[in-house]
Protein backbone atom coordinates (compact mmCIF):
# COMPACT_ATOMS: atom_id res chain seq x y z
CA UNK A 1 0.00 0.00 0.00
CA UNK A 2 3.22 2.52 0.98
CA UNK A 3 4.31 2.27 -2.53
CA UNK A 4 1.17 1.64 -4.45
CA UNK A 5 2.06 -1.49 -5.34
CA UNK A 6 5.85 -1.19 -7.17
CA UNK A 7 8.45 -3.65 -5.97
CA UNK A 8 11.15 -1.48 -7.49
CA UNK A 9 12.18 2.34 -7.62
CA UNK A 10 11.45 4.39 -10.96
CA UNK A 11 14.67 5.45 -11.63
CA UNK A 12 16.67 6.68 -8.82
CA UNK A 13 18.51 3.95 -6.68
CA UNK A 14 19.85 4.70 -2.72
CA UNK A 15 22.56 2.51 -0.88
CA UNK A 16 21.99 1.86 2.44
CA UNK A 17 24.70 4.76 3.61
CA UNK A 18 23.71 7.45 1.01
CA UNK A 19 22.58 10.50 2.63
CA UNK A 20 19.44 12.22 1.37
CA UNK A 21 18.66 15.88 2.53
CA UNK A 22 15.39 18.06 1.70
CA UNK A 23 15.99 20.08 -1.57
CA UNK A 24 16.43 23.46 -0.55
CA UNK A 25 14.06 24.02 -3.82
CA UNK A 26 11.56 21.14 -2.57
CA UNK A 27 8.01 22.46 -3.15
CA UNK A 28 5.77 22.73 0.33
CA UNK A 29 2.24 23.31 -1.47
CA UNK A 30 3.15 19.94 -3.16
CA UNK A 31 3.46 18.01 0.24
CA UNK A 32 -0.59 17.53 0.42
CA UNK A 33 -0.33 15.43 -2.30
CA UNK A 34 2.36 12.87 -0.56
CA UNK A 35 1.15 10.08 1.88
CA UNK A 36 1.66 9.77 5.43
CA UNK A 37 5.40 8.11 5.13
CA UNK A 38 6.47 10.18 2.62
CA UNK A 39 5.67 13.37 4.84
CA UNK A 40 7.33 11.50 7.65
CA UNK A 41 10.76 11.45 5.93
CA UNK A 42 10.00 14.99 5.04
CA UNK A 43 9.93 15.70 8.55
CA UNK A 44 13.13 13.60 9.90
CA UNK A 45 14.79 15.43 6.78
CA UNK A 46 13.86 18.67 7.90
CA UNK A 47 15.96 18.16 11.32
CA UNK A 48 19.06 16.54 9.57
CA UNK A 49 20.43 14.64 6.70
CA UNK A 50 19.79 11.69 6.87
CA UNK A 51 21.36 7.59 5.62
CA UNK A 52 18.52 5.48 3.63
CA UNK A 53 19.21 3.02 6.72
CA UNK A 54 18.33 5.45 9.76
CA UNK A 55 15.47 6.73 7.61
CA UNK A 56 14.06 2.60 7.34
CA UNK A 57 15.14 2.23 11.38
CA UNK A 58 13.58 5.78 12.35
CA UNK A 59 10.20 4.80 10.17
CA UNK A 60 10.42 0.87 10.99
CA UNK A 61 10.01 0.98 7.59
CA UNK A 62 11.85 -2.38 4.93
CA UNK A 63 14.87 -0.50 2.90
CA UNK A 64 13.28 -1.38 -0.39
CA UNK A 65 10.04 0.60 0.63
CA UNK A 66 12.22 3.28 2.00
CA UNK A 67 14.43 3.39 -1.54
CA UNK A 68 10.69 3.82 -3.25
CA UNK A 69 9.52 6.03 -1.17
CA UNK A 70 12.89 8.05 -1.88
CA UNK A 71 12.95 7.69 -5.28
CA UNK A 72 9.33 9.78 -5.70
CA UNK A 73 10.36 12.32 -3.67
CA UNK A 74 13.71 13.07 -5.27
CA UNK A 75 11.29 13.15 -8.83
CA UNK A 76 9.38 15.26 -6.95
CA UNK A 77 12.11 17.80 -6.25
CA UNK A 78 11.55 17.09 -2.27
CA UNK A 79 15.13 15.84 -1.66
CA UNK A 80 18.19 15.47 -3.02
CA UNK A 81 21.05 13.49 -2.20
CA UNK A 82 24.02 14.56 -0.37
CA UNK A 83 26.85 11.83 -1.17
CA UNK A 84 27.52 8.58 1.14
CA UNK A 85 28.34 8.46 4.59
CA UNK A 86 32.11 7.82 3.48
CA UNK A 87 32.37 11.14 1.46
CA UNK A 88 31.02 13.15 3.78
CA UNK A 89 33.61 13.10 6.19
CA UNK A 90 37.31 12.33 6.53
CA UNK A 91 36.67 9.32 9.40
CA UNK A 92 33.25 8.31 10.41
CA UNK A 93 32.57 9.06 13.72
CA UNK A 94 32.30 5.48 15.77
CA UNK A 95 29.40 6.36 17.55
CA UNK A 96 27.51 7.17 13.90
CA UNK A 97 28.56 3.59 12.79
CA UNK A 98 27.16 2.10 16.05
CA UNK A 99 23.85 4.21 15.62
CA UNK A 100 23.66 2.76 12.05
CA UNK A 101 24.29 -1.02 13.03
CA UNK A 102 21.60 -0.62 15.85
CA UNK A 103 19.54 0.79 13.14
CA UNK A 104 20.25 -1.91 10.59
CA UNK A 105 19.37 -4.77 13.25
CA UNK A 106 15.67 -3.46 14.14
CA UNK A 107 15.24 -3.93 10.37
Amino acid sequence: MVTGGRATASRNTFDFVTLVALSPYSPQPGRAQLNHEQNAILDLLARSAQSVAELGALLNLPICVVRILLADLMETGHITTAGRIHEAAEAPDRTLLEAVLEGLHKL
